[in-house]
């Protein structure tokens, strides 16, 4: 069962229910929900009879409190939520108390204007009442001429009121002309006070120095993308906003960013490709309009054109530096610094202009390249792509706009500029199709916004202020403008500028903290790598290891001092045995040997050759010994490892590949002194012409020293007769080697040639005619033939090795015959005299060995010392030598990590004084 109580209030009242389970009264407000009463057990009539006790009197009591409590809360709750709502719809107003500072004259004017507007719109109401009025009269009527009248009454109706129309739009344009004039007037004397200010300072110096906390900001971030440039994207990707502009060649690409920096800073051509490097422009305020180029000194005064055509020459001589051989394009980016007053800080990276046909003088792929190019830094998800599209050509030609819609699809990051706007007004394209662009319905893209602009008057001498001027112009008298076509805030490229400023920064500070967490994150890895790695050595990157290497080096190289003087001369006096034996024994001593007649004769042709030998080609040849002595010992100091400990020998391997570039290096670049060769010449022709052996031990060292040498050309012409020959019987059998035919024929030739040397007593140096016929015959009966010419040269060896047999005999029996050459005479024909010639020459060596060791000790070990501490500060300035030299997985971590350090304290750095400015 069911009742209600009614209250004096209509909305409230309270149901009492009976039954079984529970009886009691709810009492229900609309505003307050529902709240449950659980009331004694009672009958209705006896609650409604007796006059209500203390308890129902308390409950009243309570509920009214209740009531009058919700109440007041939820009236303080929505005005807090009131007061909260109307001071972010203020917020997000824009702000314009800028109009503060417009003059009376024309605020008065723009009153005027709104009330012509407003009775404008009276009339427009009273005319269309009266059109619903007559067209129902006419209707109604039914004669002709009532309905003529009123029709020609709404026609001059019409007319005047296109009329007012026409003079009212007049009026506004004139008005935002005068709007647009004022703001222009302000920029100007703000520029100059700002000017003012930082010439000035903030303490009132006249340093000129930038005080501006907006310099040191725009500065740091950019030096944070600078050594980004230079980081390995394995390790950690860059996601740092930064404004990329793209478009089609001659798209007007570089003319816009250059209308943005205020000067012509870049490298211009008709029709052909000038961009051929990514550029990095970073703009900031600054008392004088100048630029810099990172890496170079100089500073570039951008308001003299003698100094705008030196950096557009600097910046082009970069760019064809960085392209590589057989290449059209480079991915090197040229960092560039421009500051100047009102410009706004931004970050822009120029890239080369899509080109849709690979032209004579271009490389292969080159479009391929530029696309690759393109899109890797548009794949930031944090860069402002700003394209680029020329608004006097048919937009089906346009290239860009495809690409920045797939790399884009939903337009977050895009701005799109149509540039040339003043030649496609010209050249009458349809202001529906130029619409259709600025409204995003055109292109197979997005965009956060739309900007028309104008970057060039026709004439390629202009200067910026009279591109600006011209462009302003144009758009005050645009057709395009008044017929509404184009908007006043998609005008001009000072309106592009701020919006691209304002874009800019809106997504640094949205993303910079993220991007200094996740290099946070990358420095973690990077040191627990190392110390998992690298336990126990020190983080040491490319720059301190290889200062360390370079000491190491030059200790090494400093040590050839300590080599004693008896090492230098055995270390000369065996170079040099090896490389004038082949001159002793076939330039002197075998033709000596072959033209002699007499005892008398082999000394005058002996005499005579060395003589010769030392005017001539031995003091050069000495020279070459003494720099291969050198750098023979150089080399095995430099590449000798320390016994040290397993971690220095670890860290020592590290400079091996520096070593050998050094060792390599040096023995291009180093020469020995020209005027010692005289003095060897001199020193080689006395002792040369001393023929006496005084002691035994003298003669029997010059017998040993012939039977040395004689033996290593014996040993050297067998392996000769080998390779002529080819393999024995042995080699046959035993390691299944054969003959060539020529191998054979030589190998008969040769058994011919040495049963016939067999037969002569004395083996003549050359046959006769009459011998090589006899030889060719008997070759011929055993069915092997060959020339004249072929038994000449197979004889010139055969009798080789037959001289240095015979030579070998005679030392033998001359070892023992010092005391008796001169009385009884061992050899019946040179008497011993060809020991004499040995001995003459091993004294050479001597003197030779010992005049070198003394120019070593006393000057070319000081210059190669000296040469090699210039190549180590030559290669110390060279990053990618040193890349190169030295390498490996620690030296590349503890690159990785001193930059990725450099780089999270640029951030902070940059996100503190972020956080000042705000």
């Amino acid at each position: 069962m069911q009742r209600l109580l009614n209250f004096p209030d209509q909305h409230s009242r309270v149901q009492v229910f009976s039954g079984s389970a529970c009886s009691g009264t709810r009492l229900r407000f609309p505003s307050l929900g529902r709240c449950h009463l659980c009331l004694l057990r009672r009958p209705w009539s006896s609650v409604s009879e007796q006059r209500p006790g203390v308890g129902w009197r308390t409950l009243r009591f309570i509920g009214r409190r209740f009531i009058l409590i919700s109440t007041v809360c939820a009236s303080v709750g929505a005005g807090v939520y009131v007061t909260q709502k109307y001071r972010s719809l203020k917020a997000s107003l824009p702000d314009v108390t800028w109009l503060s500072a417009v003059s009376q004259a024309t605020r008065e004017g723009l009153g005027k204007t709104m009330e012509q507007l407003v009775k404008l719109g009276d009339v427009l109401s009273s005319n269309q009442k009266s059109k619903k009025q007559e067209r129902g009269d006419t209707t109604a009527s039914l004669g002709s001429e009532e309905a003529a009248t009123s029709k020609r009454s709404l026609s001059v109706g019409e007319q005047e009121l296109g009329e007012r129309l026409q003079k009212a739009q007049n009026n506004l344009l004139e008005m935002q002309q005068k709007y647009q004039k004022e703001l222009e007037r302000l920029e100007k004397e703000n520029k100059d006070l700002r000017q003012r200010v930082l010439m000035t300072g903030k303490h009132g110096d006249s340093t000129g120095q930038l005080q501006d906390s907006k310099k040191s900001l725009i500065d740091m971030y950019s030096e944070v993308l600078d050594v980004l440039a230079e980081q390995d994207s394995s390790y950690v990707q860059d996601h740092l906003p930064r404004v990329i502009v793209v478009g089609d060649q001659s798209s007007g690409k570089t003319s816009v960013l250059e209308m943005i920096a205020q000067a012509r800073i870049f490298p211009r051509g008709a029709g052909e490709m000038m961009t051929r490097a990514p550029v990095k422009v970073t703009m900031s305020e600054g008392p004088q309009h100048v630029a810099q180029i990172r890496g170079n000194s100089r500073v570039y005064d951008l308001t003299q054109d003698s100094e705008l055509q030196a950096l557009r020459n600097e910046i082009e001589i970069l760019m064809r530096n960085s392209v590589k051989s057989g290449q059209t394009v480079s991915s090197e980016i040229i960092s560039l610094t421009v500051r100047g007053p009102g410009l706004n800080r931004v970050v822009l990276v120029d890239l080369p202009g899509i080109i849709s046909t690979e032209t004579a003088g271009m490389a292969i792929h080159t479009k391929e390249s530029i696309v690759s190019m393109c899109r890797q830094h548009m794949n930031n998800p944090n860069a402002i792509i700003l394209c680029i599209q020329d608004g006097s050509v048919d937009a089906e030609r346009s290239n860009v706009t495809e690409l920045v819609g797939k790399m884009d699809p939903q337009g977050k990051r895009t701005i799109l500029v149509l540039t040339k706007v003043d030649l496609a007004e010209r050249n009458e394209i349809s202001p529906k199709r130029i619409r259709a662009i600025l409204d995003g319905k055109l292109f197979p893209m997005k965009a956060l916004g739309h900007f028309a602009v104008v970057t060039g008057t026709g004439r390629s001498n202009d200067s910026i202020e009279q591109i600006r001027n011209y462009e302003e112009r144009f758009f005050q008298s645009s057709t395009l403008f008044k017929s509404g076509v184009l908007q006043a805030s998609q005008m001009t490229t000072r309106s592009l500028s701020f919006a691209v400023s304002r874009l800019f920064w809106q997504m640094v500070k949205e993303s910079v903290q993220q991007q200094a967490q996740n290099f946070r994150a990358v420095k973690y890895n990077l040191e627990t790598e190392w110390k998992n790695t690298f336990p126990r050595q020190r983080e040491l990157d490319r720059d301190e290891l290889f200062e360390k290497g370079k000491e190491e080096i030059l200790d090494q190289v400093a040590s050839l001092s300590r080599v004693s003087p008896q090492e230098w001369e055995e270390l000369f006096a065996s170079l040099f045995t090896q490389s004038i034996s082949s001159d002793v024994v076939n330039g002197i001593y075998m033709p000596a040997v072959t033209q002699a007649t007499s005892q008398g004769h082999f000394k005058t042709q002996v005499d005579i050759k060395l003589r010769e030998w030392a005017e001539g080609h031995l003091p050069k040849l000495s020279l070459e010994v003494g720099w291969q002595g050198l750098m023979d010992e150089f080399e095995k100091i430099v590449k000798e490892h320390p016994a040290q400990s397993t971690l220095d020998k670890a860290s020592h391997c590290l400079f091996d590949s520096l070593r050998a570039e050094v060792v390599q290096e040096t023995k291009y670049r180093h020469v020995w002194e020209a005027g010692d060769r005289e003095k060897l010449r001199v020193i080689q022709v006395n002792t040369l012409e001393d023929q006496t052996v005084q002691e035994r031990w003298q003669w029997e060292s010059a017998v040993k020293y012939m039977k040395k040498v004689l033996e290593a050309e014996q040993k050297l012409a067998f392996e000769t007769a080998q390779g002529l020959i080819g393999p024995g019987s042995f080699e046959k059998w035993v390691y299944w080697k054969s003959q060539t035919s020529d191998q054979a024929r030589r190998a008969a030739t040769w058994e011919e040639l040495l049963r016939f040397a067999s037969t002569e007593e004395d083996c003549p140096a050359t046959l006769s005619h009459d011998e090589i016929t006899t030889v060719r015959k008997n070759l011929q009966g055993k069915k092997t033939a060959v020339t004249d010419e072929f038994i000449v040269e197979t004889w010139s060896h055969v009798y080789r090795q037959h001289f240095l047999a015979s030579a070998l005999r005679t030392a033998e029996e001359c070892r023992r015959a010092f005391y008796h050459r001169h009385l009884s005479p061992v050899s019946s024909k040179l008497n011993c005299d060809d020991v004499v010639l040995f001995w003459r020459t091993q004294r050479m060596i001597q003197a030779t060995s010992n005049a070198l060791r003394q120019q070593v000790m006393n000057s070319e070990a000081r210059r190669l010392e000296k040469e090699v501490k210039q190549l180590l500060e030559t290669m110390a300035l060279d990053r990618s030598k040193k890349r190169q030299l030295i390498n490996g997985r620690r030296v590349d971590l503890a690159e990785e990590l001193k930059r990725v350090r450099s780089i999270q304290d640029r951030l902070y750095a940059f996100i503190d004084a972020l956080a000042s400015e705000k």
